[in-house]
């Protein structure tokens, strides 16, 4: 058998390690609110690895989902700010880095006067499958012949089913601090699709990671040390971004991007970016003589679907578009346009979302609409004229 190690068990040894020595080459310097700090023990911040900080933008309340929670640095920050109303959920498959984050949790606990937080075994590409009940069927019956591991593999199919490490639709958002380029090339599709599974609808993704500003040579994806060190398994900054396109997010922005390289390889740059995306723009395009008023500063734009709208102009949208527009990240971009005769949704037609469409004035305010009015004393609602 051989014993070259694949990324996986390259990137588990390597974290188990840095569960037990802390090890300065796997993290960036970042620079976290001290306030959220103060409670937590010197020994899961010194263990803890990441490149940004993606609970910035997690909000009171919140279920949040940790990916590749570590020592449960960045659990433990978001612990303070959903506070005792909110949850959160570490995942991890190191067993060293989750004896470090359970240990800690009460601690944690007493000082905030509330325990909202839980460390699950689990790899960040199968969300599904709890790695503890795995662990707890193999005890009980190992594998030990062929006919074992057929039916292993149905079990894994109902642990996967009906007790999944983490329910789908139960999330309101997920962070990673430099964990999903670790992840195996072939299986990165799959973590994306999961990612995306367990997200609320309306819920959103904040991601820091490590990205590169060039394709990675095979010679470098194939080296053990690099791809465990958050090198050479990270995606392309075009690719990253893609990525979260292909799953099915919308309005996806880059929040912080490092205008340094963290670290330089053969010529290639590789930064720490934050991404944030969202879940929801699924459902029925249906037509309800809404329209939205593009108001700039670009003289054009294109959204997700392709729809370019220039500045100024007003296009007929969707039901589902037009509610998705008054919402981050676009809200402030654009004016809004109710009909003045409401559609019901009940008795609203299909919306072709195939074209763009300039919305003409009679549209919205209808085509027997003759109303002649006297001029306004006053002209705007803060003071008049």
């Amino acid at each position: 058998m051989s014993d070259i190690p694949t990324s996986e068990s390259a990137t588990r040894e390597r974290y188990a390690s840095a569960a037990a020595e802390a090890e300065l080459a796997l993290c960036c310097p970042v620079d976290y609110d001290p306030k959220y700090l103060e409670i937590i023990p010197t020994e899961v911040i010194e263990k803890d690895y990441g490149c940004g900080d993606p609970s910035k933008y997690v909000e009171p309340g919140d279920t949040v989902l940790d990916l590749g929670s570590g020592t449960g640095k960045i659990c433990f920050i978001a612990s303070q700010v959903v506070g005792k109303e909110g949850k959160v959920i570490g995942v991890d498959m190191t067993d060293d880095m989750l004896e470090v984050a359970r240990r800690n949790e009460p601690i944690i606990a007493e000082k905030t006067g509330y325990s909202n937080v839980e460390f699950r075994k689990g790899r960040i590409q199968d969300l599904a499958l709890n790695l503890e009940l795995l662990e707890k069927e193999l005890a009980e019956k190992p594998v030990d012949d062929a006919n074992r591991w057929m039916e292993l593999d149905e079990i894994t199919k109902e642990l996967s089913k009906n007790q999944p490490l983490v329910e789908t639709n139960s999330v309101d958002v997920v962070v990673s601090n430099c964990v999903l380029n670790l992840v195996e090339s072939n299986l990165k599709d799959q973590m994306f699709e999961e990612l995306f599974r367990v997200l609320k609808v309306g819920g959103r993704a904040v991601i820091s990671d490590i990205v590169s500003d060039e394709e990675i040579p095979q010679h470098l994806a194939d080296d053990p040390y690099l791809w465990s060190g958050c090198i050479s398994g990270s995606y392309t900054e075009e690719g990253f971004l893609k990525a979260f396109e292909d799953a099915g997010f919308y309005g996806i922005e880059i929040l912080k991007r490092d205008a340094e390289p963290w670290q330089t390889v053969e010529g290639i740059e590789f930064r720490s970016v934050t991404i944030r995306a969202w879940k929801g723009k699924e459902g029925e395009c249906l037509e309800r003589n809404q329209a939205v008023i593009y108001k700039g500063p670009f003289s054009q734009v294109s959204d997700d679907d392709g729809h370019t709208m220039k500045r100024g102009q007003s296009y007929a949208v969707c039901d589902k578009t037009y509610n998705l527009y008054q919402k981050s990240p676009y809200k402030e971009h654009f004016e809004f346009v109710e009909p003045l005769k409401e559609i019901p949704l009940e008795e609203a037609k299909e919306f072709d979302c195939s074209r763009d469409t300039s919305r003409h004035p009679r549209e919205t305010k209808g085509l027997d609409y003759t109303v002649t009015t006297v001029a306004s004393d006053c002209c705007g609602t803060d003071g008049c004229c």
